[in-house]
């Protein structure tokens, strides 16, 4: 990523809201030379400032960027369904400016040369911060580790196998083992292939109906319990992703009181959908068909049992963090009968807007939606950002919880158009980005937003 931008930069008048220091006032934000200088109450802009950006932010809230532990980008190697480039053009548009991407690519990050790709593509066509995982396993294999010290001196920030589980209990106990020595999570994708053998969405009545195979809870939940055991022997550092069941809320919950330490995530399209949504069911009443293969996604979209426990989680931080697991798919993937189609969401564009009916359902505060997609985030995997504190990178969201806008997949900046949100209006707009103080995105509806004053002191 390019780092550059305004000398100064002055976010005037808007919500701000920071939970790293439990900061929520009607205020501004102060940026200079790419690094947060002051936030404060609002003040009157100054005028005759050279160089000096104006981001007008009245009656919007403004945030940390937002966070993102588990993203697809899909370079190298199937760059027809998300690069670099489109990935973090797609995430500033939804507010988010700092990406962990996966590490199941075409060949997959299982080495140092593939690293240091992602990094230097990244720093060369990207507009957010990207910072790559790596393989647990070669070749995602599941039967010999990676060299985990190696990858992590390259720049691997963590390590996962996701889209496949680690299935072979000793090799997944060597690798928590080895993350202690180099200080990296272990973020595990947590299905029982015996199990969800099969499977094109959750077990239950709606795929009865439907007559699609089922994927039952119990598939994912197994290997939750295995994992959080093995963490609880072995100390190292367990990251749980995508966790979308309640049963595997209660294992989560019940590890947490035996003092088990561990971070684990669920992601937008479990908080806000249910399989009820693959029957066709949309909220604003509109007919949609069945069969829908955006609705497909691994782990499946559950119940509303299931949904409601995992708000709760994310509420009382049994699971501490939202991560999208954006998953992104060219046209042909999705282009066929449900069995057959890929699974995934592309995510990135729509998940804060969606979050934020949480919001206004009273079942999420908006300090603790903020803190779950900006602070947790960068904690649970180290990294910097996360926070509008004075010395740290101006990495800032601008959001307009009162803007409608439809979703129209054509419109995305993602390759991905595989949502099944499409037609529907959403309410929350992300209006501008910055990402070290440079304006990475401005909404095409509100250039107005942004004044550069010219003048000479």
């Amino acid at each position: 990523m390019t780092e550059g931008g305004q000398l100064d930069v002055l976010i005037h008048g808007g919500r701000v809201v920071d939970p790293s220091r439990d900061l929520d006032l009607i205020g501004d934000v102060w940026i200079r030379d790419g690094v947060i200088s002051e936030v404060g109450p609002m003040a009157a802009v100054p005028t005759g400032r050279r160089g000096l950006t104006v981001v007008d932010a009245s009656g919007q809230i403004v945030c940390p960027g937002l966070v993102d532990v588990h993203c697809h980008l899909r370079d190298p190697g199937q760059e027809e369904k998300e690069t670099i480039a489109t990935g973090t053009r797609a995430a500033v548009r939804g507010g988010f400016t700092t990406l962990c991407s996966m590490a199941n690519t075409v060949p997959p990050v299982d080495n140092r040369a593939i690293v240091e790709y992602v990094l230097r593509t990244a720093r060369e066509q990207g507009v957010a911060r990207v910072y790559p995982l790596a393989t647990v396993t070669r070749g995602m294999a599941g039967r010999e580790l990676t060299e985990m010290a190696d990858l992590a001196e390259a720049g691997a920030i963590g390590f996962s196998d996701d889209g496949k589980p680690v299935v072979d209990a000793g090799v997944m106990r060597h690798a928590l083992e080895y993350s202690k020595l180099i200080g990296r999570p272990i973020a595990v994708h947590e299905e029982d292939p015996s199990l969800s053998a099969g499977g094109a969405m959750n077990e239950g009545p709606v795929a009865t109906r439907l007559g699609l195979g089922g994927w039952p809870g119990v598939a994912e939940e197994v290997l939750i319990a295995r994992d959080l055991l093995l963490c609880e022997v072995t100390g190292g550092r367990l990251h749980l992703q995508h966790v979308t069941t309640a049963r595997g809320v209660e294992m989560i919950r019940h590890a947490r009181e035996r003092g088990v330490r561990f971070t684990a995530e669920t992601t937008p399209h479990h908080l806000t959908l249910t399989d009820e949504w693959v029957a066709g069911w949309r909220p604003d009443g509109r007919v949609a068909s069945p069969y829908d293969t955006s609705t497909k996604v691994n782990p499946p979209l559950r119940t509303e049992a299931d949904r409601r426990a995992l708000i709760d989680a994310i509420r009382d931080g049994v699971l501490d963090l939202i991560g999208t697991d954006h998953a992104p798919h060219a046209e042909v993937d999705k282009l066929c009968e449900y069995g057959a189609a890929a699974f995934g969401i592309s995510g990135l564009e729509t998940a804060l807007a969606t979050l934020f009916d949480l919001v206004r359902s009273g079942d999420l505060s908006l300090n603790l939606l903020v803190q779950r997609l900006t602070l947790d985030p960068a904690r649970a995997f180290g990294l910097p950002g996360g926070t509008l504190s004075p010395g740290q990178n101006a990495d800032v969201c601008v959001f307009d919880p009162e803007a409608s806008w439809t979703v129209e997949p054509d419109r995305l900046a993602s390759r991905g158009k595989n949502t099944p949100l499409a037609g529907l209006t959403l309410r929350g707009m992300v209006t501008a980005t910055l990402v070290g103080g440079r304006l990475a995105f401005l909404h095409e509806r509100r250039r107005e937003m942004v004044s550069r004053e010219e003048v000479s002191a």
